[in-house]
């Protein structure tokens, strides 16, 4: 792979590890790589949020980090508590997971009033993405959670936790891209472990990638 191209992909990947195993050295080898690489930002639960920070001061990757995960099923006083502490810490992006048991009672507003809360503490302080979950969502409901998202000001909509009954497929990046058009941007994450892979979701209309496999995603290995 030409390394201008491993750049560019390089650009667009979250290089994530949200293993409730992790380790300092864990994460101190997931900043490192990140700074090789090039990668976008380093997606880590709220805990590691200040030691990433602080392994990353000086370069251009930014610190994300994950709010209600995986479930989604915190209050929202909660989510924006946790949000406005992860930003004290140093995020930079924030991956909130909407409230899907409240989608599926099609009670909109008060899962709306969930992204909204996350946003508004968020203050324009960091980038937030909508995690809604396809995996557990039908189509109408896929649909429905990305209106909401837009309707919320979100910034980005992204397919999924990693941690559910499935990860991002073609197919619902496409139909992500067909409802939110350039409104919001799209993260493709779940189950994405080759280069190949990343491409169809940046290809579907993805522009941003989760991946723990980041590494061999650059340099196009299986």
């Amino acid at each position: 792979m030409r390394g201008d191209l491993m750049k560019t992909i390089a650009s667009m990947i979250d290089h994530t590890l949200l293993k409730p195993e992790a380790s300092k050295e864990m994460i101190q080898d997931l900043c490192n790589e990140a700074k090789e690489y090039g990668f976008a930002a380093v997606c880590v639960n709220p805990f590691y949020v200040k030691l990433a920070k602080e392994i990353l001061m000086g370069s251009e990757v930014k610190v994300a980090t994950v709010i209600g995960f995986p479930l989604g099923a915190n209050t929202k006083e909660v989510k924006a508590y946790e949000t406005a502490k992860a930003i004290e810490g140093g995020a930079e992006e924030v991956d909130m997971v909407i409230n899907i048991g409240a989608l599926k009672n099609k009670d909109y507003d008060v899962v709306k009033e969930d992204i909204k809360a996350v946003i508004n503490a968020a203050n324009n302080k960091a980038i937030v993405k909508v995690i809604i979950e396809t995996c557990l969502l039908t189509h109408k409901e896929k649909v429905k959670a990305c209106e909401l998202a837009m309707e919320a000001g979100a910034d980005f909509v992204k397919t999924s936790t990693g941690f559910s009954t499935g990860g991002a497929t073609v197919e619902d990046v496409k139909l992500m891209k067909k409802v939110v058009g350039s409104k919001l941007k799209i993260k493709a994450s779940g189950g994405i472990r080759d280069y190949a892979s990343a491409m169809a979701m940046i290809e579907a209309g993805a522009s941003r990638i989760g991946a723990s496999a980041s590494v061999k995603i650059v340099k196009g290995t299986k």
